[in-house]
């Protein structure tokens, strides 16, 4: 949901993505509705495999050759979907950039560092050489890269792992987009980098006023930077509210679930809560409510339904679940 009084900068509308296999289709994401506000952060949770990576290439336009989209994906009063491919990568760097999970994915190991960032400047900025130098030395250093003059002559294997994730987000920034997707920035790092990563986002997301979709399955690394939270499961949004609210009354049974199986400091001897079952084949969803086998509550219709996302208690707390209907 966006802020109160602010037209979304981003606006995912009913928004299902179905993927062609040998078996028959499979719907990696189920009209999922979402709504970013300028200068906020909006964390989409989820387990492994629920659909929340897939979301993100929905709204990069980014979706394998033979996926079917269907929906609206709205930036700035757009329908991305509707666009031509040069005008999409017109947008992307300048409106809408992404920092994916593995930064050796993305950046190209042939190239120095400062070849890539200085092709970004001049691709979508039409900088001079000299003047994307000079630029792109700036941006390292505002990711917090020492020497960052010698780094622009490096490669990305000579960087370690929070050193080339800091590149990519000196990469995604460089044009000053208002969207910024980060699909799992931290997963690949270690605790320490982690934090400083998140610090960093969290500050340039300030700074630069931008609003900012961040993927993971972490919800402690929610708690710290989102202003607002989206949980997925099985393809759907099943709960959203504002951060604060979410971690104080979970409605959802597996929300409920998820921040019961965090550890907690000084409970050495209590054992894990866990969440029976497993996630639903896709190509086998369940009829009903897709939560409803591994569900404690298991309230009526939820075996034939399939709950709507709907306003409960506090303001902007959207759950999807038939026990409060």
């Amino acid at each position: 949901m966006s802020v109160a009084g602010a037209a979304p900068l981003l606006s995912v509308e009913g928004v299902s993505v179905d993927l062609p296999t040998p078996r028959g289709a499979l719907r990696a994401v189920d009209n999922v509705d979402l709504s970013l506000a300028p200068g906020r952060t909006l964390g989409v949770v989820g387990e492994s495999g629920c659909g929340k990576t897939m979301l993100s290439r929905a709204i990069l336009q980014l979706l394998p050759k033979r996926a079917r989209l269907s929906g609206r994906v709205m930036l700035g009063g757009r329908d991305l979907a509707a666009l031509p491919a040069e005008a999409l990568r017109r947008l992307r760097g300048p409106e809408l950039a992404v920092v994916f999970q593995d930064p050796m994915t993305s950046l190209n190991p042939v190239l120095t560092i400062g070849t890539q960032i200085i092709e970004t400047l001049q691709a979508h900025l039409g900088m001079d050489a000299a003047a994307a130098a000079a630029r792109s030395a700036e941006l390292l250093a505002a990711v917090g890269i020492p020497a960052p003059a010698q780094r622009l002559r490096q490669y990305p294997h000579q960087l370690s792992g929070g050193m080339r994730q800091r590149v990519a987000i000196a990469i995604a920034l460089s044009c000053e987009p208002k969207l910024l997707i980060a699909d799992e920035p931290t997963t690949a790092l270690d605790v320490t980098v982690q934090a400083q990563i998140l610090r960093l986002l969290a500050q340039l997301q300030r700074d630069l006023g931008l609003g900012m979709l961040l993927i993971t399955h972490d919800l402690g690394i929610v708690a710290r930077v989102a202003h607002r939270v989206s949980v997925m499961y099985a393809g759907e949004v099943v709960e959203s509210a504002a951060t604060a609210e979410l971690f104080a009354n979970p409605k959802h049974p597996y929300t409920q679930g998820l921040l019961a199986s965090i550890p907690r400091l000084g409970k050495k001897q209590e054992r894990l809560h866990v969440i029976t079952g497993s996630v639903p084949n896709p190509l086998a969803v369940p009829p009903g409510c897709a939560f409803r086998p591994r569900c404690p509550v298991k309230a009526p219709r939820s075996d034939r339904d399939i709950p709507a996302l709907k306003a409960n208690g506090a303001a902007e707390h959207l759950v999807a679940c038939w026990q409060y209907e």
